[in-house]
C-alpha cells in the first residue's frame, strides 16, 4: 500500500490508497480483493486527471502506473502496443527516435496510457485527427476476472464505452495505438498576438485547415474591447531537422505553500507582460516539441503553487453557432470576477466523431483555465455553467469537481448506456455524484 494519491487539482480532498499491481497477471485477484474488502475501487495511472473522476468511492484505488512495460512495437506501421501504465512521455522517448509522434497528445506528457484513452484527450489538432479514442487499435479490458480484447470490431460496445469511459467499464491493462510519422522533433510554428475575441476566430477561420495543430492563450483578465485578447498559434512537425528526445532539466516546485501564489496581482501582471511580450505581426519560430505542447511539464509538481486548498479547471466546449457570443459572456464574467490561471487555453475543435460514448469534444470551440480553490468559486461557475448550457454546450468530466448531475445527464445522454456496462466493482467519487 502506498502513500495517499490525489487528483492533480488536488480538489476535493479526497486522499486515496493505492494498491499497485507488479505484473498483469496479478490484476485480477487484486481487483477482487480490493473491491471485495472496500465495496468499490478504481483505477488509478499518474494522478493528472483534475477533479474527482479518478477518485474512488471507496478512496481505495487500483495503482496502475508499475504497470510500464512495452510489449511490442513496429517501426513498420508507426503502432506501439504497451501497458497500461506507461506515460505518454516513455512512448515518446521510445517513438520519436524512430521518426514517429503521438497521434494525438494532451497538454501534459505524463498522463498513463489507460488514463488517455479513459479520458478520451484530445489536443491542438482535434480539428484534423480528433481524439486520442480515434487512434487506439485495441486494448485489454480486465472485467468478471477475465480480460477482454477490444477493438472496433471485437467487443465494439465495451471498446466504444471505454474511450471515454473515466476507467469505469473495467481495468484497461494494455493498449495498442497508432503514431504518425514525422520527419523531424522540432515544431515550425506561426505567433502572432490578437486584439479581441473577433480576432481569434477570424485568425483560427483562417489558420487552423492550413495547418496541423492550432490554439490560443487568452488573457482572462481583459475587459471591455480587449475581451478575448491573446496570442494564437500555429505548428506543424518541422521537415527536416534531428530526431531528438527533449531532455532539459525541468525545475521543480519542492512544497506547497501555505497560501496560493496565483493571485488577482500575480495574474494581473503577467498577462500584461505575456500578451506584449509577443509579436503583433506573424512571426515564424522554431521550437522543440515539448516548449510547443507541454510548457508547463517542465515544472514538476507545479500544481503546488495553488497552495493546500488546491485548484478547480473549468472546462467547457460551445458549439459553433453560439461560441462568440456565449465565449465573450465566459471570459467576461471571468474577467468581473478578476479570477482565473496564467494559462487559459481557446481552441476551436472540429468534427471528427470519436468512438467513445461520452467524448467530451464537440464541433465548436473549448476553453480551459484553473481556479484557485476558495470560497465564493461555486457562484461564479454555476453563473458560468448556465452560459454553456443555454449554449448548447458541456463541461469536460476529467477536469470537473462541481458539475451537477442534471447538467452532466444533459450534456451526455449516453450516460446511462455506460452506466449498463460499468464494471459493478468499479466508482468513483464524480459518478456517484453525478449519476444519483
Amino acid at each position: 500500500m502506498s502513500e495517499s494519491l490525489y487528483s492533480w487539482g488536488r480538489y476535493p480532498d479526497k486522499p486515496q490508497r493505492g494498491h499497485a499491481a507488479s505484473w498483469r497477471d496479478d490484476l485480477p485477484d487484486l481487483l477482487a480483493e480490493v473491491s471485495k474488502s472496500h465495496t468499490s475501487t478504481l483505477p488509478y495511472g499518474n494522478g493528472r486527471s483534475y477533479g474527482d473522476s479518478c477518485l474512488s468511492t471507496s478512496n481505495h484505488v487500483l495503482q496502475m502506473r508499475s504497470l510500464d512495460r512495452f510489449i511490442k512495437v513496429d517501426w513498420q506501421l508507426g503502432t506501439v502496443c504497451a501497458e497500461a501504465g506507461v506515460t505518454l512521455a516513455e512512448i515518446l522517448t521510445l517513438a520519436i527516435p524512430q521518426g514517429w509522434f503521438l497521434s494525438v497528445t494532451p497538454g501534459t506528457q505524463f498522463a498513463t496510457l489507460g488514463g488517455a484513452i479513459a479520458n478520451d484527450v484530445h489536443g491542438k489538432n482535434h480539428h484534423l485527427r480528433g481524439t486520442f479514442g480515434r487512434h487506439v487499435l485495441g486494448f485489454g479490458l480486465l472485467r468478471d476476472r477475465e480480460v477482454w480484447t477490444c477493438s472496433a470490431t471485437e467487443n465494439a460496445h465495451l471498446y466504444g464505452a471505454t474511450i471515454g469511459g473515466l476507467g469505469l467499464t473495467g481495468v484497461i491493462t494494455w493498449a495498442c495505438i497508432q503514431l504518425i510519422p514525422i520527419c523531424a522533433s522540432q515544431i515550425n510554428s506561426t505567433v502572432v498576438r490578437f486584439d479581441n475575441l473577433k480576432e481569434f476566430f477570424s485568425l483560427s477561420a483562417e489558420l487552423d485547415h492550413r495547418h496541423e495543430y492550432s490554439v490560443a492563450w487568452i488573457d482572462c483578465l481583459a475587459k471591455g474591447e480587449s475581451i478575448g485578447r491573446g496570442v494564437f498559434i500555429v505548428g506543424d512537425h518541422a521537415g527536416y531537422g534531428a530526431l531528438n528526445v527533449d531532455k532539459r532539466n525541468k525545475l521543480n516546485v519542492p512544497l506547497i505553500p501555505p497560501l496560493s501564489l496565483i493571485n488577482n496581482l500575480s495574474l494581473r501582471a503577467f498577462n500584461h507582460t505575456y500578451w506584449h511580450a509577443h509579436p503583433s505581426q506573424r512571426k515564424q519560430v522554431r521550437s522543440g516539441y515539448e516548449p510547443f505542447f507541454y510548457p508547463l511539464d517542465r515544472i514538476l509538481q507545479w500544481n503546488r503553487v495553488y497552495g493546500p486548498r488546491g485548484f478547480q479547471q473549468y472546462q467547457c466546449v460551445i458549439p459553433d453557432s453560439a461560441a462568440e457570443v456565449a465565449m465573450r459572456e465566459i471570459l467576461g464574467a471571468i474577467a468581473d470576477a478578476g479570477q482565473g490561471s496564467f494559462l487559459a487555453v481557446l481552441k476551436r475543435c472540429g468534427d471528427i466523431e470519436s468512438p467513445g460514448l461520452l467524448s467530451f469534444p464537440l464541433p465548436g470551440t473549448s476553453l480551459a483555465l484553473d481556479f484557485p480553490q476558495k470560497q465564493g468559486l461555486l457562484p461564479l461557475f454555476l453563473y458560468l455553467d448556465r452560459i454553456v448550457h443555454e449554449a448548447g454546450g458541456r463541461l469536460y468530466p476529467a477536469k470537473d469537481a462541481h458539475m451537477s448531475g442534471v447538467d452532466f445527464r444533459r450534456a451526455y445522454p449516453a450516460w446511462e448506456q455506460l452506466e449498463a456496462l460499468r464494471d459493478p466493482s468499479l466508482n468513483s467519487h464524480f459518478w456517484k455524484r453525478v449519476t444519483e
